[in-house]
């Protein structure tokens, strides 16, 4: 990554002067991940992050102290937000939009390491029918990535006999999901109705290994195969945004290759699929390109 200097009071970003705060502020304090770190990753990541929030409400959780101390989820663009940052709004809920690097790093300034997005756009202000779908594949302990990238290989050959390409994403988190592009002629209500039918599916044929119900009790051991984030109020964790964990994990568009590589085996070869550190993305893209953009 391009160095950025540990404290600096205003830069010039895309045509913007943004005052930057405390950026030798520690954020995670097991890797001792500065501010001004994170928002260097930022800087790095947004030609492949951009698009995947590009006309998509954002939601963001705020960590003001750093990922040992609390958090909180906003919705709404903050009152003092620069008149430059669209907006749209939603439900009586005031959404920032995030169309340049400018206005992604007055937002990851406020220390919102993460951000949330629908699987929708919104068009004129109008919201549209989903564009995306995904499946949110979450372990209960102690199944794992393993796990997932067994589920997610059957979901793929499922869901590729309907014709639909699937971009596997290891979410920075416990689990994974697989988003495949639509036509946007399916409503969110479809969307979901469609992959609930999938996770019942599955759940008949490998009832040791997947579970479509939401009941907790039902999850040890076994991946939860969710298909409520399709339902249009619900947002997913964008693809690249960092997690707000105790090690400052992004969620990384992962290959094929290494799904099939990191799933449990007959013989019970040992996975090797891992969540992705901050300072691997960049040399991923380098390596991979950008996964997501089969999506947009």
């Amino acid at each position: 990554m391009a160095d950025l200097p540990t404290e600096v009071t205003r830069v010039e970003v895309a045509g913007r002067t943004l005052r930057l705060t405390s950026l030798s502020k520690i954020l995670y304090p097991a890797t001792e991940t500065t501010k001004g770190e994170v928002l260097n990753y930022y800087a790095t990541v947004a030609p492949v992050l951009l698009p995947q929030l590009a006309g998509r409400p954002v939601t963001r959780v705020r960590w003001p102290h750093g990922v040992a101390d609390q958090s909180f989820f906003e919705k709404n663009l903050p009152s003092g937000a620069p008149s430059w940052l669209p907006r749209v709004q939603v439900s009586d809920v005031t959404y920032p939009l995030v169309e340049d690097i400018a206005q992604l790093t007055y937002l990851i300034n406020l220390n919102a390491l993460e951000l949330h997005v629908p699987q929708w756009t919104v068009v004129a202000g109008e919201p549209q029918h989903p564009d995306r779908l995904v499946i949110d594949l979450d372990p209960g302990a102690p199944a794992g990535l393993r796990e997932c990238a067994q589920v997610a290989l059957l979901v793929r050959e499922r869901l590729g006999a309907l014709g639909l390409d699937l971009v596997p994403v290891t979410s920075g988190s416990k689990g994974m999901q697989l988003y495949a592009r639509l036509g946007g002629d399916l409503s969110s209500d479809q969307v979901r109705d469609l992959v609930a039918q999938l996770a019942q599916e599955l759940t008949r044929a490998h009832p040791d290994l997947i579970v479509w119900k939401m009941t907790k009790s039902l999850r040890p051991g076994k991946i939860f195969l969710d298909w409520s984030q399709n339902v249009a109020a619900k947002t997913t964790i964008c693809p690249y945004s960092l997690r707000g964990k105790e090690l400052p994990y992004a969620a990384t568009p992962r290959t094929w290759d290494e799904v099939e590589s990191g799933a449990v085996t007959a013989a019970g070869r040992p996975g090797t699929l891992e969540q992705v550190l901050l300072e691997d993305v960049p040399d991923r893209l380098a390596r991979y390109g950008d996964l997501m953009a089969a999506l947009t």
